[in-house]
């Protein structure tokens, strides 16, 4: 779908997609129009991260416009080299704008954990202070074959699992795991769990990749909005 609609037109769209109201703190800043290109809107591309082959695919594609999940300028910008200085570079010379739709997106309606949980078929969800708990009829083997990818770890001993808390991204938390098992989980999918979190959890606790659980919801958005989703899974091998 090609747009006609000026850039903003576009941020004012994508607010009441994912209000940044809805960010974390830490957020602030780091979400938005990142990288101010075009004054016009015309073809957007979509994706998990701005990386420099999401960025070559996009100037393709002929994009106006690129939204991701996690900024690429993270932390302040003090020298502008390497793999900065050439996202930057591809970006500016195209004229393309960058926007950035991160914590507000995870926590927004039909945003990261609900098109995470309706992959999973959770059914009588409920929010958590982030992420969702829900009411699960699949097998750990089946919640890996929904996820890109595939594959996930198990830690901890598991039996039939009644309702499920999913987190995307880094969600393994010790505030979010006693909060997921006052809720009635019986076991909890995020990424990124540390030895010392998975030792002290009162439920079992199942880690995927970022992306595998981030990545279908920047898919279902573009899916949405007629955009163009670019994939770019990271290269990941498992040697048993």
């Amino acid at each position: 779908m090609r747009y006609c609609m000026d850039i903003h037109g576009f941020i004012t769209a994508m607010e009441q997609v994912a209000l940044p109201a809805l960010a974390e703190d830490y957020d602030a800043g780091r979400i938005g129009l990142i990288v101010e290109g075009k004054e016009e809107i015309g073809t957007v591309c979509c994706a998990l991260d701005a990386t420099e082959r999401v960025a070559g695919a996009a100037v393709r594609a002929g994009a106006d416009m690129l939204v991701v999940h996690h900024t690429p300028l993270w932390n302040p910008v003090t020298a502008v080299t390497g793999p900065t200085a050439r996202l930057l570079r591809t970006l500016l010379a195209a004229g393309m704008n960058l926007y950035v739709m991160h914590t507000n997106f995870d926590r927004a309606a039909g945003g990261v954990n609900d098109v995470l949980a309706a992959r999973l078929d959770l059914s009588g969800t409920e929010r958590m202070t982030a992420g969702v708990v829900g009411n699960c009829s699949l097998a750990p083997e089946e919640i890996a074959r929904r996820l890109p990818g595939g594959g996930i770890r198990v830690y901890g001993e598991v039996g039939t699992i009644r309702r499920l808390a999913v987190v995307g991204g880094s969600g393994f938390d010790p505030a979010l795991l006693r909060e997921a098992a006052d809720l009635g989980a019986e076991a909890f999918l995020s990424a990124e769990l540390k030895h010392s979190v998975a030792r002290a959890s009162p439920l079992p606790c199942f880690e995927a990749t970022h992306y595998a659980l981030e990545a279908p919801a920047m898919e279902a958005l573009a899916s949405r909005m007629g955009w163009h989703y670019i994939p770019d899974p990271p290269h990941v091998v498992v040697i048993p």
